[in-house]
């Protein structure tokens, strides 16, 4: 492992970032941001292949009998909150050794880290083959992200995703099933007291929401979490409102599967629910997993993460670690210290280098 200079890499690794970040790539719009990554892959001497905004590359001395090792981060981003003081698309490190700018901290960070852990780990004899996956979309969980691509890659054995964990593995990250739910009445005159209130049809079911919990718990992840977060209603005070509709956000375990829970939740309440999609999976990977025991061993904890990831559409074991904070994602002034990239990639290293993955 002492033949790999993590300093050079470091560089290299801040210096590329620092260029992203001055890139505006919000979900849908990274193609600059992509241009920029593809560029510099290639002029390290390798190959790119690109689906929209999706850019991979095998390292060489790619076998099909051996396991395959998928090292994933995400280019785009979400769009700047209010409350900046600095300029979200200019890199500034500040006196503490901070690195603001959007996406810094999600995920330009693990981009660059892993990147070049690939690159390291590309020039050093693995018993495994290395791939590294750029995707666009994870943000908004779009279908022209990691999920349009995935039938184009050799068959994965597992992946490390990275995502800011303050590099400690998330081995189980919850999934996302997103509810419109709609509750129908008769309008009226409210003077009269006329019609069928529909909010008041809709309050039962909001309040069930709020307090029902599902019987499997994980032991990682807690419970379930349901959460009414837009409800919309009426046309004018003094009309009595037929139609009521609120969303709720869902957030799964990996005891149940979005379907089963939808089923459930159809046998409790009165208002007419659809759900937008079921494919945004609870995901896990064992304790015993050769990647799980190999941060153990380099004493990292492993934990539940409440937050999604591309992890939700991969179809086989991944763990969710790397640079930076999940309380800096989304926040005005996010940043990123130097030092968790620096360590990142020494950290990457020593786990990836010589590991065993399983296959």
């Amino acid at each position: 492992m002492n033949r790999f200079d993590t300093s050079t890499l470091t560089v290299e690794a801040i210096g590329l970032l620092f260029k992203l970040i001055a890139i505006p790539s919000h979900s849908r719009e990274e193609t600059a941001a992509a241009d920029c990554l593809q560029a510099y892959i290639e002029a390290k001497g390798l190959t790119v292949q690109r689906k929209g905004n999706n850019l991979w590359c095998i390292a060489p001395d790619y076998r099909p009998e051996r396991p395959t090792l998928l090292l994933n981060s995400h280019i785009d981003t979400v769009r700047p909150v209010s409350g900046w003081t600095y300029d979200p698309y200019q890199p500034e490190l500040d006196a503490d050794a901070r690195l603001h700018g959007l996406g810094s901290n999600d995920a330009g960070g693990s981009v660059v880290s892993l990147l070049h852990t690939f690159l390291a780990l590309s020039r050093s004899p693995q018993a495994y083959n290395l791939l590294f996956l750029a995707s666009c979309e994870e943000e908004v969980s779009g279908k022209g992200g990691i999920e349009s691509v995935l039938p184009e890659l050799p068959p994965i054995t597992c992946a490390l995703v990275g995502e800011p964990t303050d590099m400690q593995p998330a081995i189980a990250e919850k999934g996302l099933m997103v509810l419109d739910v709609t509750a129908t009445g008769r309008s009226g005159h409210a003077a009269r007291n006329e019609g069928d209130n529909a909010i008041y049809k809709a309050l039962d079911d909001i309040a069930w929401f709020r307090d029902y919990r599902f019987p499997r718990e994980s032991p990682l992840q807690g419970p379930e979490n349901m959460s009414v977060t837009v409800i919309q209603a009426g046309t004018q005070h003094n009309v009595v409102p037929d139609r009521c509709t609120f969303t709720v956000d869902i957030r799964s375990n990996e005891c149940y599967t979005n379907q089963q829970l939808f089923e459930e939740i159809q046998q409790h309440i009165h208002c007419q629910a659809t759900a937008r999609s079921f494919r945004l999976s609870s995901s896990s990977i064992s304790a015993k997993h050769p990647l799980v025991k190999r941060a153990i061993s380099l004493g990292r904890t492993p934990f539940g993460s409440p937050t999604l990831s591309d992890q939700a559409l991969m179809p086989f074991p991944s763990l969710k670690m790397g640079p930076g904070s999940s309380s800096r994602s989304h926040t005005a002034n996010e940043y990123i210290y130097h030092s968790e990239n620096e360590d990142a990639n020494g950290l990457y290293l020593r786990h990836l280098n010589g590991a065993k993955i399983g296959g």
